[in-house]
């Protein structure tokens, strides 16, 4: 079953995540199909960067997301929607 979940990256006592799509029987270490996305809580605001319609192509194929990935996600649609389109 795939799953979208964080993979922890960065230095020790300065964690980032990216969001990636990988097998959900394998650690969140291992090979990943492909990155969807970028989360840095270290910042004020917390920067929250996920490509939207591939996490839905994802979702489409059967990948199931993780629950801190679902309000991450939700917290990007929130802001992509309040966002001034130009």
């Amino acid at each position: 079953m795939l799953t979208i979940r964080l993979r922890r990256v960065g230095a020790k006592h300065n964690a980032l995540f990216r969001v990636v799509v990988s097998d959900s029987r394998k650690r969140p270490t291992s090979d990943v199909l492909e990155q969807v996305g970028f989360y840095n809580p270290n910042t004020e605001p917390p920067e929250i960067r996920i490509d939207t319609d591939k996490v839905d192509a994802w979702q489409q194929k059967g990948a199931q997301m993780s629950e801190t990935v679902r309000s991450l996600v939700k917290k990007a649609k929130k802001a992509k929607a309040d966002a001034p389109s130009s």
